[in-house]
């Protein structure tokens, strides 16, 4: 199997750019309005029946991880996220559960004085037919659930410091 050309961006925002307080945790001193930034990507490779997307910050819970959003499910001819999808009860999108416990999109929130932290979306293009997954799965297990299933995948990395 050849591999396949797959790009996500951030449109607005170039590879390492740094997000806004608008895109950072509304929750505790967090300070942001926890606004998803829009994701594009594209081509899907043929075969592809749905999408999903993972933001996961390497260097959050002090080098351990964060997980801010788990979505899969998203239709096969979908090829972007607007600004804030990933927050909208309307989303067309099943989510998965986040280091928080939520099903939704969570913005940065690193400790004020850390270095930017590196948050990385990464969007997949996967063979699974959308229905075929159980709602909730944490990071992790839908790793797990995509594993020989993944027909192309890219990612986009973006910055937030407080």
């Amino acid at each position: 199997m050849t591999a396949q050309s797959f790009t996500v961006t951030s449109p607005g925002s170039p590879d390492g750019a740094m997000l806004t307080r608008r895109n950072a945790a509304s929750i505790g001193d967090c300070g942001g309005e926890n606004v998803s930034p829009p994701l594009a990507w594209s081509p899907s490779p043929d075969g592809t029946r749905s999408h999903a997307v993972i933001l996961y910050d390497p260097d959050g819970a002090k080098g351990l991880g964060s997980v801010h959003w788990v979505a899969y499910d998203l239709a096969a001819a979908k090829a972007s996220l607007a600004e804030a999808e990933g927050t909208s009860e309307l989303a067309d999108f099943v989510g998965g559960k986040n280091t928080r416990g939520t099903t939704f999109y969570v913005g940065p929130c690193p400790p004020p004085g850390d270095q930017p932290h590196h948050y990385v979306f990464s969007v997949y293009a996967l063979d699974i037919e959308p229905g075929s997954l159980a709602p909730g799965l944490t990071r992790d297990e839908l790793l797990e659930a995509m594993r020989g299933h993944v027909l192309a995948a890219s990612s986009i990395v973006l910055r937030y410091a407080r």
